[in-house]
């Protein structure tokens, strides 16, 4: 009976209680028109009510232009339907959050952001009404007060032609706060990455929209070495990474993510871990995911800084008109030592790959590959000494395009050392060059499980369906291929 007291409490605390309502144009006397800067009205609202124990600060049917705001414990902003808070075009109405950093040096983790949010507890954001952060206006003023002199980005990106990511602010970046709830909001036009979550526990991202393809660097949702995690029924239509989860802290991780029923369209990967890898991600469950018109991979798994990856389910991933099934990589980029991948169960996947690529209609589109290759199978891959570990793949189908020919590039069996290892490259599933299978390329890699795995081709492919290189105690069980004569299964070096 104590227990059940205790969980009740526990979870009454768990719960915002906003004490009064705060109409922003009635008693904030905001201004709607789109046109008159409203950071000082929302911001001295925002103090008040935390101050005096929270509330919920009420947006009506119009358009509220602002810089940068600070949330704080205990608020809620609410979006009635049509109101739209517009994120200003002015670079200088934006500044950092100020908190103690103690993620990596070379951290590409913007501070800058529209909705800035430190230890702040209990905060939520809701409503029918959209978030705009103008990202494309807003990015290209920052690159022509960098070319005037007037604002010099240090980190300026001269190859690419663009602000760096860390000039350049995000839409929402809360950090270490706890009890946050985000629902039913339509977010778009970063000039950066949509919205992270850094060192944050008890986070609800549910039924939100996110349209982000302003910008270069649009990822989705980004969350960052956070505890219990809920992402679901989101739809994220990004120019770079969906739903991206990262470590920048070599002494954390993320932990107990939940990620279900959510839609997927990604100029780059669908969901991903890293490529910051340096603490690691454990105990993560991905449910009921639609992935449409993605250039990169529709699963990417990656530690290449250190961290560790364990404990991850993945179910029921159905991915249309994608470039990459599924790419899992253990490298050393950085770190003092590789990391480790294990323990990971993917179960009842489908996937559709295109023989062009698949993102043509964005209008900001991932980079192509500087080499001439074939269509790329997913791989599982490690590095020489560090293997990969405890890897079950059943029920899965994937159709490739075929259409591979010796005279766009080939790798003979008697030159699979030709594969390069990439050892301390960004890791990518198009990072090996060709590659001498069309499903897939496992190597480096200990307990593979393939059990009842389908490999389809729209049109012949000479290479065969499956490499294994360096890999010890594999499982293969109901393998289906297309009825070829060739040898479809190429085991060495185990």
């Amino acid at each position: 009976m104590k227990k059940s007291i205790s969980i009740i409490i526990s979870l009454l605390l768990a719960i915002p209680i906003w004490s009064r309502d705060y109409n922003i144009v009635t008693q904030g006397k905001a201004i709607d028109d789109g046109k008159t800067l409203n950071t000082k009205i929302i911001q001295s609202a925002i103090d008040q009510l935390s101050k005096e124990g929270g509330g919920r600060i009420i947006f009506p049917k119009g358009s509220y232009l602002t810089g940068c705001i600070q949330i704080k414990s205990g608020i809620e902003l609410y979006l009635e339907k049509e109101a739209v808070i517009l994120g200003s075009t002015n670079p200088d109405d934006y500044y950092p959050l100020n908190k103690l950093d103690n993620t990596t040096a070379e951290s590409d983790n913007s501070k800058l952001a529209l909705i800035l949010g430190y230890k702040a507890k209990n905060i939520a954001l809701s409503g029918e009404g959209t978030i705009d952060g103008q990202g494309l206006a807003l990015a290209l003023n920052i690159d022509s007060l960098h070319h005037a002199g007037l604002r010099i980005d240090p980190n300026y990106n001269v190859r690419r032609m663009r602000p760096n990511e860390t000039a350049r602010p995000k839409l929402f970046f809360l950090s270490e706060c706890t009890n946050i709830s985000i629902t039913g909001l339509h977010l778009m036009n970063s000039a950066c990455w949509g919205v992270t979550f850094d060192l944050c526990s008890g986070l609800s991202i549910d039924q939100v929209s996110m349209t982000n393809r302003a910008y270069w660097n649009n990822d989705g949702f980004d969350i960052i070495d956070c505890h219990n995690v809920k992402i679901t029924r989101c739809n994220i239509n990004s120019a770079d990474d969906g739903i991206c989860l990262k470590s920048y802290h070599p002494d954390a991780y993320n932990d107990s993510i939940y990620i279900a029923d959510c839609e997927v369209r990604s100029s780059a990967s669908a969901i991903k871990f890293g490529t910051a890898s340096w603490g690691g991600f454990k105990n993560i469950t991905i449910d009921d995911i639609r992935v449409f018109d993605t250039f990169r991979s529709a699963i990417a798994i990656e530690s290449v800084d250190g961290g560790h990856i364990e404990n991850i389910n993945i179910n029921n991933i159905i991915a249309k008109n994608t470039g990459n099934a599924l790419f899992i990589r253990l490298g050393h980029r950085a770190g003092e030592h590789p990391g480790t991948i294990k323990n990971i169960s993917i179960r009842n996947m489908t996937v559709e790959i295109p023989f062009e690529r698949p993102d043509i209609n964005y209008d900001l589109r991932g980079p192509e590959v500087d080499f001439f290759h074939n269509p790329f199978p997913s791989s599982i891959t490690g590095i020489p000494g560090y293997y990969i570990e405890d890897i079950h793949l059943e029920n899965i189908e994937i159709t490739y395009p075929g259409r591979a020919t010796k005279g766009m590039a080939y790798i003979p069996f008697n030159r699979l050392n030709q594969v390069q290892e990439q050892i301390d490259k960004y890791p990518e599933f198009s990072m090996f060059g060709e590659l001498p299978s069309w499903g897939f390329y496992i190597r480096h890699a200990k307990n593979i499980k393939l059990k009842n795995v389908k490999l389809k081709l729209t049109e012949p492919d000479y290479r065969p369906a499956i490499i294994m290189d360096d890999v010890k105690g594999e499982s293969l069980e109901q393998l289906f291929f297309p009825l070829d004569k060739r040898e479809q299964i190429i085991i060495v070096n185990n």
